[in-house]
């Protein structure tokens, strides 16, 4: 554990490091090889410990557990409740400081499969591994999570049996401890004193009682422990963060189902019905579509079949919402138990290639090559003619808008985002196709899907936006974008500015303030109290990013982003007047000479002609040299630019 900075937590003598959520848990999806293959996922499993949970999302397989504490190889299947068994040679072969390696078994690693593998770090406060042997007595089993557990699952090792659970929210979060579900059924509660010996768990010890699936004489058990923050998890980078909610809703059977406040946007949901029986464990992460679409594809714990797609779940600034009233999520009248971990990134970015990249299109899946994972991308395909500028995001998954036009967001098959390194599947080589990619991150950028009211909703940018793009999904209307020193325009129209100008956005005629931690929802743009809206927000990170506005001089000036290599993207719209949005990047050219540009707002192919943009190490430089008329006398210009 780093001790470099450090936070006392809720018990004794017990600490936590501040990390972030990326360091302790990730969705990783990959296509398996049928040969050794590392998992790359940034996780240090082989120092700190942890738990690899791997499901073929395309076949018919188990789901395989496999953890430091009982070692490489051995693993366990919540699809059944067979014994510990070891898969020798070409299971998990390796826990590396940043993951973890794998062999050719199929239920991990065949070139016919697609593989979806949860990761969790052991982290005081999120998550610990246990193993101890039964005494078929009542006795305490010591952890070290540091808070008193949110949700325990055990499994005995050594034999067949239930994978037995304790959740804070059974029994309606009344004495919890007296009851236990199974992860390897559909079963409802179960109120039995055998299991935690109707005894709560401790920040430091569970009870487990005398039944044999828990504690049988001379049986070996594993424990996975998972934390619930409440407003005092401890992490971040402002060390006052929850990264995981173990909860508890109640299901109203409606297609408006219940909006879940957890405090923070959900990147994984683990959900099952626990006062009705026949309800499988739901799994749904951010990975493979906990989305605002409409098609979420999920996954059951306790079921060995491929994965599923349907409209369920979707995520929301501060949690989730139930959008159907099928009965494994929202039958009237049900409770139903959750396990919720916190969407990241947790730290403001230093490195631009990490958040931030340009590409043409690929032969191979994903047809956009970012090297992360990509959360908003604009596409312009076939540059050198007549084409739209594309606006996709991960939150919206299939469905995408045009800068250049009013429509509504559409339906594209090819914009899919279940790749850890691009997005897009209509593979094929075409240097005129360009995608500019971003991912979310804090003080750098943001994208918020919500149903429009006249109020405020929440973000995670952590800073005050600068910028602000708004767009209806479900109607046409204009992309409108606010900014802080040059009141409203519309990325779709060269339009100036309107409104009041001089950061009127923070005192909005528009209905609500935009702050730190919150953004209207653009009601009065639209006039529309339901609209479905996206929102990308947009900030300077120091040396990543820089969102400003300058005053033309009629010649050449230097705009001082405070880079140290130049601007790879440039984004500039003349507010004080009538001029379009023109992009310049590092791929397509930014050089001491002509300037390849397009334009967000129209439907023109990429012109060349002219000396527009000139590099600069801390950030571009400017002419008024041809006709994209970016540095007239006088006249106000905003830009957005990144390392």
């Amino acid at each position: 554990m780093s001790v470099s900075k450090m936070i006392m937590g809720q018990a004794a003598n017990r600490y936590v490091d501040p990390v972030n959520v990326e360091n302790l848990f990730q969705t990783h999806l990959y296509k398996g090889t049928s040969g050794s293959l590392s998992i790359n996922n940034g996780i240090d499993l082989s120092g700190e410990g942890g738990l690899v949970w791997t499901k073929p999302r395309d076949a018919s397989s188990r789901h395989v557990w496999i953890d430091t504490v009982r070692g490489v190889e051995k693993y366990i299947a919540s699809s059944d409740n067979t014994a510990e068994a070891t898969q020798s040679g070409n299971s998990l072969t390796a826990f590396n400081n940043n993951g973890y390696t794998i062999g050719n078994w199929g239920s991990m690693n065949s070139s016919s499969y697609n593989y979806v593998s949860w990761t969790f770090r052991k982290q005081p406060k999120f998550f610990d591994i246990v193993t101890y042997t039964g005494t078929g007595s009542a006795q305490t089993i010591s952890h070290n999570l540091g808070s008193v557990p949110g949700m325990i699952i055990v499994k005995l090792t050594s034999g067949s049996d239930g994978w037995h659970i304790y959740h804070r929210g059974l029994n309606g979060g009344s004495s919890p401890e007296d009851y236990y579900l199974q992860l390897n059924s559909t079963d409802g509660e179960i109120n039995n004193a055998s299991i935690w010996n109707d005894t709560a768990p401790t920040d430091s010890v569970f009870t487990v009682g005398t039944n044999g699936g828990v504690n049988g004489n001379g049986s070996t058990y594993v424990a996975y422990v998972f934390a619930h923050n409440n407003n005092d998890g401890g992490f971040g980078s402002t060390n006052d963060q929850d990264v995981i909610k173990c909860g508890s809703y109640t299901g109203n059977g409606s297609s408006t189902g219940p909006v879940v406040d957890i405090g923070f946007e959900p990147q994984f949901l683990l959900v099952k019905g626990a006062s009705q029986s026949g309800d499988n464990w739901f799994i749904v992460d951010s990975m493979r579509g906990l989305n605002v679409s409409g098609t979420s594809k999920h996954l059951y714990a306790d079921d060995s079949g491929q994965e599923y797609s349907t409209d369920a779940i979707e995520p929301t600034s501060t949690g989730f919402k139930i959008v159907q009233s099928y009965g494994a999520w929202n039958t009237n009248n049900v409770t139903y138990i959750y396990m919720a971990i916190r969407r990241g990134d947790m730290a403001v970015p230093t490195d631009a290639t990490k958040v931030f990249a340009i590409a043409t299109k690929s032969a191979n899946e994903p047809a956009y090559v970012s090297n992360f994972t990509v959360d908003m991308a604009l596409r312009a395909n076939a540059i050198n003619s007549l084409h739209d500028t594309n606006v996709a995001t991960r939150l919206t998954g299939k469905y995408f808008g045009l800068s250049n036009s009013t429509y509504q967001f559409q339906d594209g098959n090819e914009y899919e985002w279940d790749y850890m390194d691009g997005w897009n599947s209509n593979a094929s080589n075409d240097t005129n196709s360009y995608s500019w990619m971003w991912k979310r991150a804090p003080g750098y950028f943001d994208v918020v899907a919500t149903k429009s009211t006249n109020g405020n909703v929440n973000h995670t940018l952590g800073v005050l936006p600068e910028m602000v793009w708004y767009k209806r999904r479900d109607s046409t209307s204009d992309w409108f974008v606010c900014t802080a020193a040059n009141g409203y325009l519309k990325l779709n129209s060269n339009g100036a500015a309107f409104g009041s100008g001089n950061g009127s956005y923070l005192t909005n005629e528009y209905g609500a303030q935009v702050t730190a931690t919150t953004v209207h929802t653009g009601y009065n743009f639209i006039g529309a109290t339901t609209a479905d809206m996206i929102i990308y927000l947009f900030a300077t990170a120091p040396g990543v990013s820089k969102v400003g506005s300058y005053t033309g001089n009629g010649g050449t000036q230097n705009i001082d982003c405070g880079f140290s290599s130049g601007a790879r993207f440039v984004l500039i719209k003349r507010s004080s007047n009538a001029q379009d949005w023109y992009i310049f990047d590092s791929t397509r050219g930014i050089v001491a000479g002509n300037d390849p540009y397009l334009k967000l707002n129209t439907t023109d192919a990429e012109a060349t002609a002219a000396d527009e943009i000139d590099p600069l190490s801390s950030g571009f430089t400017i002419h008024q040299t041809g006709s994209a008329g970016i540095n007239f006398s006088g006249h106000t210009y905003i830009f957005y630019a990144i390392a």
